[in-house]
């Protein structure tokens, strides 16, 4: 056998109402020793199934059909063996590890963390107590968790996410495996701590020959990371090449379209974001064609008759599974570039302020003990001084727990805030009372990031949209409601007929544009995106980017944009601000934050955001941020990010540093400056 592991020919089908269907159908890889390959994808492409199957992870009423699984050194096929073998239980944690996407669920809360890692290390080597609990240590230590053999003793909960993430990762390599699967490991986490882990994990792949395999639908981290990379979509093995063969030299329509669907950090600003129409098919309702041709924009009709899935060489080394030949797909380019996508929206911005902040303040008390005694204070935000102006976007962004969610529920007025003043459309709303506060709350609405928990499940959509009208009293009759909710689904580009359906009938990208539905339902001066598209599939992003932008175009509506990816803030916002740790750091226009960023925190963010092309990111300078965001409970002294900058002095750890304007609207809070 010449790879390490090696996929055949795989076939994996699932039961629903009596009929059996191919969720994943003929998908062949492999991988070799000390090799990263990435696996990419829309959700529901088959990524993550495909290497469940591979391990015999499938769960009724799911069930690996056909093909084969071969690992270096046993000549059988993986899948002769019982799901429930002994052979299949030494494989899975002793020669091929996963990690999984969210570490919380991943780790029992009733066992040290220490306890966890050496159980694993227990299982799948020969090694005593006390070599095992070496072992882990070790594990801990090569995974850069400061003071280890104190925290082998910790519980899961008494460590950050990014923590309990590196602890997955050294659960995972403790007993030594070939293979690393990570599913999804760094999505739920800040870039920044992101980036420590991949690039950790490239580390230790190189120290060790261990073989890693990236699930992810994520291009930038591929393009990063990995040394070649799989293209899944509807079950079905796309494209596969090199890393720079994927992104310069692409075959496929579908990755194509992905390509073109993505914000970049080196982006004009103009650009205009292609999102890929339509929605991913069903697996149940999967033609015996192409899975792509209902949303390709290079189809033929002989891609109809190409039934035929198996992907074949189109340059040494480079496979694709599309019919049409170099010279086709070269000419369809051309005349997609002609193609009229429209131009960027002209937005109607004014001078006008339509929201001023100035030094607010909130602080959350901590109790403790039986009697409930106030033993100190949780300073969420600390001197938020901004403007936004009528018909501006002004981007948010920042690590987790750096007060962005706080900030926007003040402003919304949902927390009032300690001190400072919310000066919205000329009037201080910080300090009034409910009742006092009717008449600025249609004023004002939120989009949400979890677009299926922020819908009622009982409700219909009309009735979710419509809600607020009938709140504020927005409407006459029930004529003048209907019509209005019709036009607001019309606004969102949905249809109509739509409304009778309740949330769980759409799809995710169909509930965030309900979402945003509702959210202009008061006729809004300004509404807050906090996340609105991190939940979503790069696709659907663009066409939720998009639509917000013509509505900003449309109704000169003023957004606040909270988000952590930097690429997509970019894109979207006219001025940035930078929060760590309840603390503004920067403020500036998009263009001269992201050409000359001046704290170096904000340097280190702009670095740690992959650009999806493998040739610019190796002419990229890489600034990375040792150690973790303190707890806020604990925030240090003189300037928080004190602790982890690279260009900290004594005046940093002594003085906290104001936010003050260096050159035209560039404003820093930095002892540099």
């Amino acid at each position: 056998m010449s790879h390490l592991l090696e996929v055949r020919n795989l076939v994996t089908t699932f039961r629903n109402e009596g009929k059996e269907f191919n969720a994943i159908e003929g998908v062949s890889l492999h991988v070799d020793r000390g090799e990263i390959v990435g696996i990419v994808g829309e959700s529901g492409s088959g990524k993550s199934v495909t290497m469940l199957s591979s391990l015999q992870l499938i769960a009724s009423p799911g069930r690996v059909a056909g093909g084969e699984v071969y690992l270096e050194g046993i000549e059988q096929n993986l899948l002769s063996f019982g799901s429930d073998s002994e052979q299949m239980r030494q494989i899975r944690g002793g020669r091929i590890s996963m990690i999984f996407q969210e570490p919380m669920t991943s780790l029992n809360p009733v066992l040290t963390v220490g306890y966890q890692i050496q159980e694993n290390v227990l299982l799948h080597t020969d090694l005593s107590q006390e070599e095992a609990k070496k072992r882990t240590i070790e594990a801990m230590k090569m995974v850069n968790i400061p003071d280890a053999e104190t925290r082998y003793d910790y519980y899961p909960q008494q460590f950050s996410g990014g923590m309990r993430q590196r602890i997955m990762i050294a659960m995972a390599m403790a007993p030594n495996p070939d293979i690393l699967i990570a599913d999804e490991a760094t999505t739920a986490l800040d870039v920044t701590t992101q980036a420590q882990l991949l690039e950790m994990i490239r580390r230790i792949a190189k120290e060790t020959n261990t073989a890693v395999i990236m699930i992810t639908h994520n291009l930038g981290l591929v393009a990063r990371y990995a040394e070649r990379i799989y293209v899944m979509y509807g079950g079905h093995m796309m494209e596969t090449a090199d890393c720079k063969s994927i992104f310069h030299e692409t075959r496929h329509p579908y990755t194509r379209a992905l390509l073109r669907a993505i914000p970049r950090l080196d982006d004009p600003k103009d650009r205009i974001l292609i999102p890929i129409d339509g929605l991913p098919p069903v697996p149940s309702q999967r033609p015996d064609y192409c899975p792509f041709y209902a949303r390709c924009e290079y189809r033929c009709d002989r891609c109809l008759q190409h039934t035929d899935a198996a992907m074949k060489e189109v340059l040494p080394g480079h496979w694709s599974s599309c019919c049409l030949t170099e010279e086709e797909l070269a000419a369809r380019e051309e005349e997609l570039q002609h193609k009229d996508y429209g131009a960027s929206p002209e937005r109607k911005q004014s001078d006008k302020l339509c929201l001023d902040v100035k030094d607010v303040r909130k602080y959350f008390p901590v109790y403790k003990g039986l009697l409930r005694k106030k033993v100190g204070e949780v300073k969420a935000i600390e001197d938020i001084t901004f403007f936004v102006r009528q018909g501006e976007t002004l981007g948010v962004v920042g690590e987790s727990g750096c007060g962005k969610t706080t900030l926007a529920r003040c402003i919304m007025r949902m927390y009032e805030p300690d001190e400072g003043q919310i000066i919205f459309d000329g009037e201080d709303v910080a300090h009034r009372k409910d009742n006092e506060l009717k008449a600025f709350r249609p004023k004002i609405s939120m989009i949400f990031q979890d677009p299926f928990s922020s819908l009622d499940p009982r409700q219909n959509a009309e009735s979710i949209v419509g809600e607020s009208l009938l709140i504020h009293k927005l409407v006459k009759d029930r004529g003048e409601y209907a019509q209005r909710v019709d036009d607001l689904f019309r606004k969102v580009g949905m249809d109509p007929a739509l409304k009778d359906r309740v949330a769980h009938e759409f799809s995710g990208g169909q509930r965030q544009r309900i979402g945003i539905a509702r959210a202009l339902s008061s006729n809004p001066r300004m509404i807050i995106c906090d996340e609105p598209i991190s939940a979503l599939d790069v696709s659907i992003q663009a066409q939720i980017i998009n639509l917000l932008e013509n509505i900003q175009a449309e109704t000169g509506i003023s957004y606040i944009f909270i988000a952590h990816d930097l690429a997509v803030v970019k894109h979207i916002s006219d001025r940035i601000l930078v929060m760590y740790l309840g603390r503004v750091m920067e403020i500036a226009s998009c263009d001269e934050l992201y050409e000359n960023p001046l704290h170096p925190y904000t340097q280190a963010l702009l670095s740690a955001i992959p650009v999806p092309d493998p040739v610019t990111e190796e002419g990229r300078e890489a600034i990375t941020i040792q150690g973790e965001v303190p707890s806020i409970l604990k925030r240090p002294t003189g300037c928080p990010f004190h602790n982890r900058c690279p260009q900290c002095t004594e005046l940093c750890k002594k003085e906290t540093p104001a936010l003050h304007e260096t050159r035209d609207g560039h404003m820093v809070a930095c002892h540099q400056y």
